[in-house]
């Protein structure tokens, strides 16, 4: 019951504890699970790679898409506010840390090897076979390196704008090179708004530059 509880349920005087203990138990054995199989894995390849897939595999989108998949929205309380903001970037990140929680409970009911294969089950077996691994979703890195082939300044991130309910909080970065504004993103948390900021930074100098060598 704890792992399907959101702190937002918590005025019901059934409930008394809300999932986010076990929410950072969870997140911790994912990280730990996604890195051990993804090593195994992918024996022949690098740090920096097996980096970059681990973040495509515990990100709040994939978790959320794993959490949806299996269910947990239709078991987990929380407030009724929360419930009628289904599909916002706030029902999604709670839904993925729900699926956390499920981790973490799983390790304290029945041990280390059945969370393992759970994990291994619901998120890395289908998403290896999608090819999740092969998509490169850091667009921080890939605005950097774009930057620096053209020798321009590194480029910097400014939040402009905060709004929203404190469940579904809602940020707007500027992605800038020096003063010039190269795009704007918004998200859930500040990281995921700098990497939307970044995409559209991206995108906009890549096609400037096909542009201009057309």
């Amino acid at each position: 019951m704890e792992a399907l509880t959101h702190r937002s349920h918590l005025d019901n005087k059934k409930f008394i504890v809300s999932n986010e203990r076990l929410e950072f138990l969870g997140d911790a054995l994912l990280g730990f699970v996604v890195a051990e199989v993804l090593s195994s894995h992918f024996n022949d390849k690098d740090e920096g790679f097996l980096t970059r897939v681990r973040a495509n595999f515990v990100n709040k989108q994939t978790l959320f898409s794993v959490a949806y998949k299996i269910g947990i929205h239709d078991l987990l309380f929380m407030s009724d506010e929360i419930k009628l903001s289904e599909g916002s970037p706030g029902f999604q990140t709670i839904l993925a840390d729900a699926f956390e929680a499920f981790i973490g409970a799983i390790y304290i009911n029945h041990g280390l090897p059945t969370a393992k294969e759970f994990i291994t089950q619901k998120l890395i077996r289908p998403n290896l076979d999608s090819g999740l691994h092969l998509v490169d979703n850091n667009y921080k890195s890939r605005l950097l390196e774009l930057i620096q082939s053209l020798k321009l300044e590194i480029p910097k991130y400014r939040v402009v704008k905060e709004e929203g309910p404190e469940h579904d909080r809602v940020f707007t970065v500027q992605a800038l090179v020096g003063e010039r504004v190269l795009g704007l993103g918004a998200g859930k948390n500040k990281k995921a708004a700098e990497q939307e900021a970044a995409k559209v930074a991206y995108l906009n100098l890549t096609t400037a530059s096909n542009l201009t060598e057309n």
